[in-house]
């Protein structure tokens, strides 16, 4: 993968291009600002970037409002949030303007390399990896439409873990039940969601934005 990374904390920024590079990557640009990242994916066009919400000048939110100007201007990148934060606000921007090749972890709770570098190659492939603490402040923070209420308790663990990037395989591991069930949930879901099959939309991905959006 070529990828581009934002994040002002200099020895971290370092520790994400060594450990990248380790691994066989591209990394053209670190850079330290939100101006920084977006003159980079300009030049050199990643697969995907790895960005910190705070950044100079304010440390609020100007990287996470970079990434929602970054997939308006290149929507072939994929975007990787990753911080100490959840800023839910901006955030469900990010997820509902288009949530393929979108992802959000949190760095605390990332506590093995390859599962950073599995949801990095996931989010430049155009999948989805979203923390279930992102995901669980983004629906806390979120007013949620009428049908899905329709969702029973099932239905609704089943679409969280959707959320989070979960393979059919994986739900049914972590819930413990058969690949024929999830299935079934999922067909359920599509239904009670008002998603029927389409050429043009992921429906996957826009189970979890209603689930998301306010």
């Amino acid at each position: 993968m070529r990828i581009v990374i934002a994040e002002d904390a200099a020895v971290l920024r370092d520790g994400l291009v060594q450990l990248l590079t380790d691994r066989g990557h591209d990394v053209p640009a670190a850079v330290a600002d939100a101006d920084g990242l977006l003159a980079a994916v300009a030049e050199h066009r990643p697969d995907v970037a790895v960005v910190d919400i705070r950044m100079p000048p304010t440390h609020t939110d100007e990287g996470l409002r970079a990434a929602i100007e970054l997939r308006r201007t290149h929507p072939g990148t994929g975007v990787l949030v990753f911080s100490q934060y959840v800023e839910t606000r901006y955030a469900s921007r990010l997820l509902a303007e288009n949530a393929a090749g979108v992802g959000y972890l949190l760095k605390e709770r990332v506590v093995d390399v390859r599962d950073f570098v599995d949801a990095l190659t996931r989010v430049a492939a155009g999948g989805t990896a979203l923390d279930p603490e992102v995901v669980g402040q983004l629906l806390g923070a979120a007013r949620r439409v009428a049908p899905m209420e329709t969702l029973s308790p099932r239905e609704r663990q089943v679409l969280g873990l959707m959320a989070e990037g979960r393979s059919n395989a994986a739900i049914a591991k972590s819930l413990k039940v058969t690949d024929r069930a999830v299935e079934k949930h999922i067909g359920s879901i599509f239904t009670k969601l008002d998603l029927p099959p389409s050429d043009d939309d992921h429906r996957r991905v826009m189970a979890v934005l209603q689930y998301l959006q306010a």
